[in-house]
């Protein structure tokens, strides 16, 4: 699927430009665990059974699971930055509707209008990807993608602290001022990106995937009020089933696809939604865990007997230390590649959850498991959007994002889920009240550690040393060469300096983010460069002579020309054809 511009040109992006996406990005994560605090008060504040008040959880859950990849779309058709002030306005419409009800139904009207902001965070990767210069990106995807947990993280502690010493409809109020400050942020220094993706929404499709979503979500989130053996239980699995296959048809048939099937199915994508899936259920484990373990009493035996406060005081560095990661990340990235990034993020997590089976009779030493887990969350969830972006073209970031993100939100899910289960089975009754015992919780670290091996085995599959892990590697040097040789190039009047021409796909497509290796005849290099948006390449030469012309890119075969530079002629670089010598 090619891409456009707009005919206004855009504003370059200010140094402010990455701190107020990713603050975006932290305020609708918010959303996500605002009302953890007062769950199990919920059914008094509205006056309604247990099962029923779990819907204002469940809502949430599933418009944000439904809105990443159509927000993500929109954004790529129509522009990211109004597509994330649309989400913002959303969310605070229904934060403010929320606030001002004790109603089951308006309540969970507004919920799931706060749910649609998680939209938001592939828009705000797709507005860096399109504005930031190489030097910048990896660092600044990385804050941007952690913004999910570093959001969820640090609104435990808030949200405990408000809803013990004032009303809980405060909470609402607050979300409500932290989305009306984004936006303004957004709107004074946000630029737009200029690039479009040519066609129509897929509306059709955008109905089905909500359709599917909401058939497979929502078994995952009631399936312990239902019954899991429950036929309303298997017969919504069943029909998810079916219709998310009749989607897929659908989607391949279809010219602008909201999600392109075929991108998808490319090695490196598949491989790292799938890792993203157990990324989100390693995360959620721990914010299910620890807090209940901090708040049982010590009669228990076990429980450590802090207060709400403290105790999300103490899961908080979670949160904090994914945001410290992420220049971490970006120098592991640039040295290493997103690739071997993911893996020690995750060896990290399972070194986190396995020493965690031991560091459960202390609150000091909870701190320190959140602190080791969080490190490793950060450099994993700051991974996936670098190798997500690197494989697909500049006109499908949003949607792929929306579809990573939504990868991690079914891990969260079925977390939520399992942990749930796990915990009441194992739990003890204790005058009629269920109280998790100290072996539901070391199972669920078991499980988080599970879902961390597999995620290992996925990444190691993932394409070692390819585009997938260069491309997006942060490269002051390969801008530098890139500027010299445009210059050279467009010096007017003067001869040429190196070679320039566009690297193109076997259908003649132009191949955006293809890197270009200029390799000298002793086999040294002598410059690279990534292909710009619309397949163009300029490399200078530093003396003439015979060159080799190396190119790779996602889903190509790499290719190699010999070239020797004596004239203006452009040397296009054909990835359909095996390597020949160009005359020059």
């Amino acid at each position: 699927m090619s891409h456009t511009t707009t005919d206004e040109p855009a504003r370059r992006a200010s140094g402010a430009t990455v701190p107020v996406l990713a603050f975006a990005g932290i305020v609708v994560a918010v959303m996500q665990t605002l009302l953890v605090p007062v769950i199990k008060d919920l059914p008094r504040l509205l006056d309604t059974s247990p099962s029923n008040a779990s819907w204002v959880l469940t809502s949430t859950l599933l418009s944000g699971a439904v809105a990443t990849p159509i927000m993500g779309r929109l954004g790529d058709l129509f522009g990211k930055r109004r597509m994330l002030i649309a989400s913002l306005s959303v969310m605070v419409v229904g934060a403010l509707l929320s606030a001002l009800t004790d109603a089951l139904v308006p309540m969970i009207v507004g919920r799931t209008l706060q749910g649609f902001a998680m939209g938001a965070i592939p828009l705000g990767i797709g507005l860096m990807r399109d504005m930031l210069p190489r030097e910048r990106l990896g660092s600044a995807m990385a804050l941007m993608s952690s913004s999910i947990g570093v959001g969820g993280g640090l609104a435990l502690p808030a949200a405990a602290l408000v809803a013990q010493h004032t009303d809980w409809h405060a909470l609402f109020y607050g979300a409500a001022g932290l989305g009306v400050l984004s936006i303004a942020l957004t709107l004074l220094v946000v630029p737009e990106s200029p690039l479009r993706a040519k066609g129509s929404f897929d509306l059709p499709g955008a109905l089905g995937l909500t359709a599917g979503l909401i058939l497979f979500l929502l078994p995952i989130s009631k399936g312990s009020d239902w019954g899991w053996s429950s036929p309303t239980t298997l017969g919504l699995f069943a029909a998810a089933v079916v219709v998310l296959l009749l989607w897929g048809l659908m989607e391949l048939r279809v010219a602008a696809p909201l999600v392109d099937l075929r991108t998808t199915a490319r090695r490196e994508v598949l491989l790292t939604n799938l890792a993203s899936i157990m990324v989100g259920v390693s995360f959620f484990v721990i914010s299910l865990v620890l807090p209940q373990l901090l708040q049982l009493p010590d009669e228990t035996g076990y429980g450590l007997g802090q207060s709400m406060v403290v105790a999300g005081l103490c899961v908080a560095p979670l949160g904090l230390t994914m945001m410290f990661t992420a220049p971490v990340y970006a120098r592991l990235s640039a040295r290493y590649g997103p690739r071997t990034t993911l893996i020690i993020g995750l060896v990290i997590i399972g070194a986190g959850y396995a020493g965690g089976l031991g560091l459960m009779s202390a609150a000091w030493q909870t701190v320190v498991t959140s602190v080791l887990i969080g490190a490793g969350i950060g450099l994993a969830y700051s991974s996936l959007p670098a190798l997500i972006i690197s494989a697909v073209p500049a006109s499908e970031t949003g949607a792929a994002n929306g579809l990573n993100t939504l990868m991690r939100s079914i891990g969260t899910s079925v977390s939520s889920a399992v942990i749930g289960m796990v915990l009441a089975n194992t739990s003890n009754d204790v005058g009629g009240v269920a109280v998790p015992t100290l072996h539901g919780f070391r199972v669920s670290f078991l499980i988080a550690a599970a879902a961390v091996a597999v995620g290992l085995v996925l990444a190691f599959f993932l394409p070692r040393g390819t585009t997938a892990v260069s491309q997006l590697r942060a490269s002051s040097e390969e801008g530098a060469n890139l500027a010299r040789a445009e210059q050279a190039l467009a010096g007017a009047g003067q001869p040429p300096h190196g070679f320039r021409g566009r690297v193109l796909s076997p259908e003649g497509a132009p191949v955006p983010r293809a890197k270009v290796t200029l390799i000298d005849r002793r086999g040294r290099q002598a410059g690279a460069t990534l292909s710009a948006a619309d397949g163009s390449y300029a490399l200078a030469v530093p003396s003439g002579g015979p060159y080799v012309l190396a190119a790779r890119a996602a889903g190509h075969a790499p290719l190699a020309h010999a070239a020797t530079h004596d004239g203006d002629r452009p040397v296009d670089l054909d990835l359909s054809l095996p390597g020949e010598t160009v005359p020059a």
